[in-house]
């Protein structure tokens, strides 16, 4: 499963989230262990992250 990384890395530390993928710092580093499953449950948390954050969020596959 492809990251939804988009080199935009920064994180709002308020909600620790990055403004560019919408993950926190714990699951961007272990996004390249973790199984199909939890890739999957931390892309469906994105887009209301982004909504949180004040951002559109796109999913490119």
């Amino acid at each position: 499963m492809k990251s939804p990384c988009n080199q935009v890395c920064e994180i709002d530390y308020p909600t620790g989230f990055c403004i560019g993928c919408g993950r926190t710092l714990d699951e961007i580093a272990e996004w390249c262990s973790a199984d199909n499953k939890r890739k999957g449950k931390i892309l469906s948390m994105i887009p209301a992250r982004m909504a949180a954050l004040g951002l559109a969020y796109s999913r490119k596959s």
